[in-house]
């Protein structure tokens, strides 16, 4: 039986009620749910433990000082032998090497899930998965985006699912 991994980014909400309705329910409805950090709340994170089954959270370089006191940097979680690492770089622009992310995690890892560049990837490079699910929130021209991570077995797929496109 395949897991179905949500991946949400940079929510930039204060309640988890402001969290659009659509990315709520895929969180309700995922075996993990992922935030990569940029909660902005407190009462987010709580949102994300109470309604997802399984909820991993770092925090961001947005999040106040309580929140960032209360999550980690840097996750990492196994789900069927593949091992994906979590974590909120707030360094960099959008068009820095994927590989400098590998020092946040000594031990290999297949997937790198992160936030903070509001810009979505999927892709593969020396090995490792890189995906980064975009926006939790429609803005002028960017649309509300998460990730849909499946582990089934050997195989990781990763998609990004527009949630409300931005115009």
């Amino acid at each position: 039986m395949a897991t179905r991994i949500v991946i949400v980014s940079d929510t930039h909400c204060r309640e988890w009620d402001e969290v659009h309705p659509d990315i709520r329910r895929e969180v309700a409805e995922a075996d993990i749910a992922i935030h990569c950090g940029d909660f902005t709340g407190q009462n987010v994170v709580q949102g994300m433990r109470d309604n997802a089954k399984r909820a991993v959270v770092v925090h961001g370089n947005s999040d106040p000082p309580d929140l960032r006191s209360s999550t980690p940097y840097v996750e990492v979680l196994e789900v069927e032998g593949h091992r994906i690492g979590v974590t909120h770089p707030a360094w960099g622009g959008p068009e820095f090497p994927l590989e400098d992310l590998f020092p946040d995690f000594p031990e290999p890892v297949d997937v790198i899930v992160f936030g903070h560049f509001h810009e979505t990837i999927n892709e593969k490079r020396d090995g490792v998965l890189f995906v980064n699910p975009g926006q939790g929130y429609k803005s002028f021209m960017v649309s509300a985006t998460i990730a849909v991570l499946t582990v089934d077995g050997e195989k990781l797929d990763a998609e990004i699912k527009v949630i409300e496109p931005g115009r």
